[in-house]
């Protein structure tokens, strides 16, 4: 455990932010200009590891269990999510045979 903490530390927490923040902007980027909702549940999850390096990243810095603690609940709520939105997902692709994102303004409706 020790080398873990000591291989994270190696690296400068500068490091972390740039590759966090690259990937997050990867993720919003993927939201708003895809039209398939797959790609965009997918974009949601790169959005939610950037923060998750983040807090692992910050929680090793400070010697605090806390951020790996929300790590954890994070990665539940992902998985959690990744469930509903895939089932709901499907029931479209159900009624509609196709995932594209403007097929389901008749939501509105």
């Amino acid at each position: 455990m020790e080398t873990i903490v000591q291989n994270i530390q190696a690296v400068p927490i500068n490091h972390y932010i740039l590759f966090s923040s690259i990937i997050f902007s990867i993720g919003v980027i993927g939201v708003l200009i895809r039209r398939n909702v797959i790609i965009i549940m997918m974009s949601v999850e790169l959005m939610l590891n950037a923060v998750n390096l983040l807090l692992a990243a910050f929680s090793v810095y400070h010697g605090d269990a806390s951020g790996q603690v929300f790590v954890f609940f994070i990665m539940a709520l992902a998985a959690a999510e990744v469930a509903v939105g895939l089932a709901i997902i499907v029931m479209v692709y159900r009624n509609t045979r196709s995932i594209d994102i403007n097929t389901l303004n008749k939501l509105k409706w």
